[in-house]
């Protein structure tokens, strides 16, 4: 298979070429290979090689064999070493199990050839880690891919993957998404099993999932993966009918809310700001009502939640490792706002985390509220265009944690309050700044509601194409 009729395909154009026995599945594997090889070296976006052959799969899933890659953190294969983008975990941990959902991604057909870089602990929105090193953006290698599933994301972007596993505790699907020019979807929370070595990832902010280049990849995923696992704490109702099958679905008349305002008070780039009201505009031309509103949150107090919740997952992944490794803590195999994270989880009680979560519920219920009288919120993915490598740098011994937290959502202000809500969001490639880097757009919807934000972006996909763009600096040729 020539290269350039892979990297032209989407995960499902190269599953039906299988099908239809146009091409084997060896034969797309190892054109994905040669094409990860060609661009990873400018990129840096895998853990180690890849490898030696791909992992197992269903060959009559419904990828039948199309290449895949896994982030470093939180999913794993059985015997597949982790690393969690730490050095602390030196050259990997290996598991004996394939979590949930690793074991529904081989069911589906997708034949994983390597692992996809990460920021430490996942806590950055740029994947730059001492282990690693600096995971680089297809479209401008001096800028970040985003994080923290920034290896993937650089990977699918320069089409050298169609498809690769990607999850998001605050925004870390759609921020690459939406700096890569990728669709990003992060479905709500209890849609994809966290099993079995989590009940709730990151105390219910965080869900995993993937990122693609298309909207009707990211249905058929979700259709292969979605629903409970066994044992898992909560299950939600399940979609009425494929998500597949809502892709060029009518959406109706829907109630839509637009704002390009940060609820931190933070600058948006004002080429951000004039995507997301051309868009907004676009949807009204489509016959949606569209209007200027904003869910109501007190941003101080969110951000004291998120403080906790995040410092206290760092703290605990670091102390049960060091204390699994009889490896001691410091900064020879931490960052410095990773040892600041644990310094400060240090410090808490367990009733600062109860009231971090009693936080959260109020801003669940408030942001529930604002839906009742909106079907999907409208807004930037994020604040900026990617910064450069080494501006969210998370060995800066200068930020304490909160600081640390702080320049993060700045960044990203509009991502992290559906992580606490649990709704889900995608971010869409349906903007470009005058030098051409991609412009995601977030679209929230209700609770447990994928089927509605699959019509709208099937419909914004028909009207504000993005296929025809193509990195300007690293692409599979």
């Amino acid at each position: 298979m020539k290269l350039s009729d892979y990297a032209e395909r989407d995960a499902t154009g190269l599953a039906q070429l299988i099908a239809a026995r146009e091409v084997s599945a060896a034969e797309v594997q190892r054109a994905g290979r040669e094409a990860v090889e060609q661009v990873n070296p400018a990129l840096n976006a895998l853990v180690g090689d890849l490898f030696d052959a791909p992992l197992a799969c269903e060959a009559d899933g419904p990828f039948r064999g199309v290449p895949f890659a896994i982030k470093d953190l939180a999913i794993h294969a059985a015997g597949v070493p982790t690393r969690l983008g730490s050095r602390l975990t030196g050259p990997g941990i290996p598991f004996p199990h394939d979590t949930e959902l690793m074991a529904r991604f081989r069911r589906a057909g997708l034949a994983t050839l390597g692992r996809t870089a990460t920021p430490e602990f996942g806590f950055n929105a740029s994947t730059e880690s001492r282990a690693n090193g600096p995971t680089r953006n297809p479209w401008d290698v001096a800028r970040t891919a985003g994080g923290s599933s920034g290896g993937s994301a650089a990977l699918v972007a320069a089409r050298a993957l169609p498809v690769a596993h990607a999850n998001d505790g605050g925004g870390s699907i759609r921020i690459p998404a939406g700096w890569c020019g990728l669709v990003g979807l992060k479905p709500t929370r209890g849609r994809t099993p966290p099993g079995p070595d989590f009940d709730e990832m990151l105390s219910g902010l965080a869900v995993e999932f993937a990122l693609t280049r298309t909207v009707r990849d990211a249905a058929a995923l979700l259709d292969a993966v979605q629903g409970a696992g066994v044992g898992d704490k909560f299950e939600i109702a399940p979609p009425r009918r494929p998500y597949a099958e809502e892709i060029g679905a009518p959406p109706g008349r829907l109630r839509v809310a637009v704002t390009t305002r940060s609820w931190s008070g933070s600058p948006v780039d004002p080429e951000h700001v004039q995507a997301a009201v051309a868009v907004g505009r676009e949807l009204a031309s489509l016959g949606h009502v569209v209007e200027e509103a904003s869910p109501p949150l007190d941003w101080e107090l969110f951000l004291n939640s998120q403080l906790t919740i995040w410092t206290c997952f760092v703290a605990h992944g670091a102390l049960t490792l060091s204390e699994a490794l009889g490896v001691p803590l410091g900064p020879e195999v931490l960052e410095a706002t990773t040892l600041a994270s644990v310094e400060h989880a240090r410090r808490l009680t367990a009733i600062d985390v109860y009231n971090a979560h009693q936080l959260c519920n109020t801003a669940r219920r408030a942001v529930a509220a604002f839906f009742q009288h909106h079907d999907v919120l409208l807004t930037p993915t994020v604040a900026t265009p990617p910064p450069p490598i080494g501006y969210l740098d998370a060995d800066d011994a200068r930020l304490g944690a909160l600081g640390w937290l702080e320049k993060l959502f700045n960044v990203i202000p509009f991502t992290p309050l559906f992580n606490v809500t649990g709704q889900p969001a995608m971010s869409l490639p349906l903007g470009q700044t005058s030098a051409g880097l991609p412009i995601g757009i977030q679209l929230v919807g209700r609770y447990g509601d994928e089927a509605t934000l699959f019509q709208m972006a099937a419909q914004l996909e028909q009207v504000m194409p993005w296929q025809q763009r193509r990195p300007g600096a690293v692409v599979v040729r």
